[in-house]
């Protein structure tokens, strides 16, 4: 991945006057355009008019000292998933291209402007983000950062987003996470995708896949990075972030499900991981944890996603079915068959298992796991739809467990630089935002060794 600036870095250069948004902004508004890039396939509307006026307003407002914030005038990318005022929010999919303009910014895209940040157009990703791959058969598939001249998935649903940061045409990107969805495409990208406690950060003006599992949150190419951008999301100061030292921290890693069926790179990676981090002084310990057998017979019937996406795609899948990706559209329908007393049952139980995993990781300052089963696979090996239903369920498994305990979590780069792109999780229960980020960034510098 070619060496771009942190947020903090662009920070800097913009504060000293070493560059300016104009200059940023025409720098992503090329890789876009570049046709040889992925740019086409990365962005489903490039903003260039909008974008470079607002880059010239920052550097106007920085010239006399009353620039918004510190990053005011980096550019960053919007998941399609978001109403941008005067802008048709389409989802990733043909079946909203009759949609009105949005009248309004969705809370999250008021805040990054409200910060100063230039949207520099609207990401791909899984139609209705509805899959944990990032293939889009309507607006094409970006490759992602493993070996692209064969062309493997960029991971979803929040496709456009990790590839945008990847390859330098937006500094930041604004993406969700329902069962992965910011990490998956950050692990198979090689950067760092965070979900927030679901709570922090509204939802308004984004299309909703599953309002109880829906969460907001960005992704870019560090811990820190991501740390200021969630700050903002979630409107809250954008404080220093201070690492925790590796040494003494107590790490737990969950031995059921999480552990199963692991591609090989994916273990030995990990496990070099692990290895690492206690040999700086972590204390990790390996524990059974049988409420994650919970999880599957409660998702059985399609879970919240199948329930909460029928309800609010009943009529527009009735009159614009066709235009559907199918395998979109199978899973959405899948909701069709749950009764309220099945609905009922969901949130009963998943209030307990939050209950009874929250109680038992309590002692830990988190629990690290593999972000995916599985490495990136390739776009052609998933034309066979059984290919693909194997590799989407091992990509969203073990993020799935955490948005289902309501938790928040971070994916971290763990391969080594040249090998396959490997994340690694650290999790918590919600609540534990800042804790999660000082635990990643102390172990960030570390864990790739």
């Amino acid at each position: 991945m070619p060496d771009f600036p942190t947020l903090a870095k662009l920070s800097d250069d913009l504060e000293s006057g070493r560059t300016t948004s104009r200059k940023l902004v025409e720098a992503c508004l090329a890789r876009i355009a570049d046709p040889a890039g992925e740019g086409q396939r990365t962005f489903i509307h490039v903003d260039k008019d909008a974008a470079l006026a607002a880059a010239d307003a920052m550097d106007a407002l920085r010239k006399v000292k009353a620039a918004p914030s510190r990053y005011a005038g980096i550019p960053i990318s919007i998941k399609d998933l978001f109403d941008i005022k005067g802008q048709v929010t389409r989802a990733g999919s043909r079946a909203l291209d009759d949609s009105p303009a949005a009248e309004h910014d969705a809370a999250t895209v008021e805040r990054l402007r409200k910060a100063g940040f230039v949207l520099i157009g609207r990401t791909n990703m899984t139609e209705f983000a509805y899959s944990g791959i990032g293939i889009n058969p309507h607006y094409g598939t970006p490759k992602g950062a493993w070996n692209r001249a064969e062309g493997h998935v960029p991971g979803g649903s929040s496709s456009g987003a990790a590839v945008s940061v990847l390859d330098g045409m937006a500094h930041g990107a604004l993406g969700t996470d329902t069962g992965g969805s910011c990490r998956i495409p950050a692990a198979f990208n090689g950067i760092v995708g965070y979900k927030p406690t679901q709570r922090r950060v509204p939802l308004d003006g984004a299309v909703p896949l599953s309002f109880s599992l829906d969460s907001i949150g960005p992704l870019a190419r560090s811990v820190s990075c991501c740390a200021i951008l969630d700050a903002v999301l979630a409107n809250e100061p954008v404080v220093a972030l201070r690492p925790r030292p590796v040494k003494g921290m107590r790490l737990a890693v969950p031995t059921t499900i999480a552990l199963d069926d692991l591609d090989k790179a994916v273990a030995e990676t990990f496990e070099r991981a692990l290895k690492t981090l206690a040999d700086h002084g972590a204390i990790i310990e390996r524990i059974e944890m049988a409420e994650f057998h919970d999880i599957g017979p409660m998702n059985a019937k399609g879970g919240f996603a199948a329930s909460e996406s029928y309800a609010w795609h009943r009529y527009l899948i009735t009159t614009k079915g066709d235009v559907y990706d199918p395998r979109v559209s199978v899973r959405i329908m899948r909701g069709e068959a749950q009764s309220a007393a099945d609905y009922i049952d969901l949130l009963n139980e998943r209030r307990s298992l939050i209950a009874r995993v929250n109680a038992h990781i309590a002692p830990y300052d988190a629990l690290v796991l593999p972000t995916t089963a599985n490495t990136p696979p390739k776009i052609a090996d998933l034309a066979d739809d059984k290919a693909f239903t194997t590799q989407n369920l091992r990509a969203l498994r073990n993020c799935t467990l955490i948005n289902m305990i309501d938790g928040c979590a971070i994916s971290l780069p763990a391969h080594r630089e040249g090998d396959v792109p490997v994340g690694l999780m650290l999790a918590g229960a919600g609540g534990s935002d800042r804790r999660i980020f000082e635990l990643a960034a102390g172990m960030e510098a570390v864990i790739r060794v």
